[in-house]
């Protein structure tokens, strides 16, 4: 990869000394087990104050090593674990190292005709706080700390070195894009190395083809995590009129009718998002199940959409329903199972007897079995059996590696 951004190597160096931290007898034991997190109340005693990015080196209370990580003062997750058990140096051949085998364990999907996936996801890849996403040629980092800032340079060069490709692009967190004084120039959209990015990208999932946008799409542009229930609907479809809400840029919708769908209505409240799912049909008229479907997209609100099917008595084979997340925190749990339970119901009041249901959650503070419940419970309350068909969770490019990483939940079923 050429043409590197000149910002990289103006970034600052995390310090030279590392910082050294006990922590509480609990956390000690979630280290020992692997977790990726020190939080700030669980820290007991500190060396010395450190800036974003500092190496922090967590002892147990026999001086004896357990971890490294990066620290981070803005965060409550004060330290994110790079290394467990066993010393090492963190550095670009560490990085390598790490990328090596995040690819190994991708090598599956370079035989599927997909050049879109996730290439390092985070914790449960070991870089805590830092997603890889590739889109073909492009690879867009994302991250979610500042502590992430002083190791960007050997990241993005170990990075280069074990994938090649011809744009590496920057997406910053939320939070973290109003930290400005710890991003040193770092802007969100910004090109890394590579040329500027012209328009969109055009990638291939499955053999079909898909635009994205990496600077202004949602996380860095698509839902790469839904790949293979995508694929499950591609199955189901056939002959088939299918309703896709909160459709985004209609992934499901493009799989439906390559399955062979004779109808397929994509919602979704963004206008720009269902400007990119008309698009996306576009991109794969040249096959011809493709071509011959009917589609129809609508920019509205979900909730409203299904409230008016039902009382048009539409009904439909295929429902399927993918929101947003609902429960970001604890205390939006609650209502976030209501409005899960409230989808189902109108979910089944627009489906056809014998038809089937597609519903998915990715609320990592709702765990799969409360989720799994909450839809069969408002099920009962609708007067609809849902017969379960299949209980699917993470691709293998969105790896578990602790409790906390598992957010990914969907329930197909049939509801006579």
């Amino acid at each position: 990869m050429t043409n590197s951004n000149p910002l990289l190597s103006q970034l600052p160096s995390p310090a030279a000394k590392r910082m050294a931290l006990h922590v509480s007898a609990p956390a000690e034991r979630a280290l020992r087990q692997g977790h990726p997190w020190i939080f700030d109340q669980a820290i007991t005693e500190q060396s010395h104050e450190g800036a974003p990015g500092d190496l922090a080196v967590i002892f147990d209370n026999k001086r004896r090593f357990l971890a490294v990580g990066l620290y981070d003062p803005t965060s409550t997750i004060r330290v994110r674990i790079l290394q467990h058990r066993q010393p090492a140096t963190i550095d670009e051949n560490w990085f390598k190292a790490k990328l090596i085998a995040a690819n190994q364990l991708r090598e599956p999907l370079t035989y599927q005709s997909t050049n879109g996936y996730r290439l390092v996801h985070g914790e449960n890849d070991g870089l805590p706080g830092l997603i890889v996403d590739r889109y073909a040629d492009t690879l867009v980092i994302k991250i979610y700390s500042p502590a992430w800032v002083p190791h960007l340079k050997e990241f993005c060069s170990a990075l280069s070195q074990t994938n090649p490709t011809q744009r590496l692009m920057l997406r910053l967190s939320r939070s973290l894009n109003k930290q400005s004084r710890f991003l040193y120039g770092l802007e969100d959209g910004m090109t890394l190395a590579g040329l500027p990015l012209e328009g969109l990208i055009l990638f291939q999932e499955n053999g079909l083809t898909f635009e994205c946008d990496p600077i202004h799409g949602q996380k860095t542009g698509f839902f790469l995590d839904q790949r293979e229930n995508r694929a499950r609907v591609e199955k189901l479809s056939q002959g088939k009129s299918v309703l896709n809400v909160f459709a985004y840029t209609g992934g499901f919708s493009v799989y439906a009718a390559r399955g062979g769908a004779k109808q397929i209505i994509s919602v979704d409240l963004s206008a720009p998002a269902i400007q990119a799912a008309f698009h996306n049909f576009a991109h794969n008229q040249h096959i011809p199940a493709v071509k011959s479907a009917l589609h129809e997209t609508i920019a509205d609100d979900a909730f409203d959409v299904l409230t008016r099917m039902e009382s048009q008595k539409r009904l439909f084979d295929l429902v399927i329903i993918d929101p947003p997340m609902f429960a970001q925190n604890q205390s939006q749990i609650a209502a976030g199972l209501s409005a899960y339970r409230k989808l189902t119901r109108l979910g089944l009041g627009v489906l056809r007897s014998g038809g089937t249901l597609v519903q998915a959650s990715c609320s990592s503070r709702i765990d799969a079995e409360t989720f799994f419940d909450t839809i069969h419970q408002s099920a009962r309350e609708s007067s609809r059996r849902l017969i379960e068909i299949e209980r699917t969770g993470h691709a293998l490019d969105h790896p578990i590696g602790f409790e906390e990483g598992a957010y990914l939940k969907c329930l197909f079923a049939t509801a006579p």
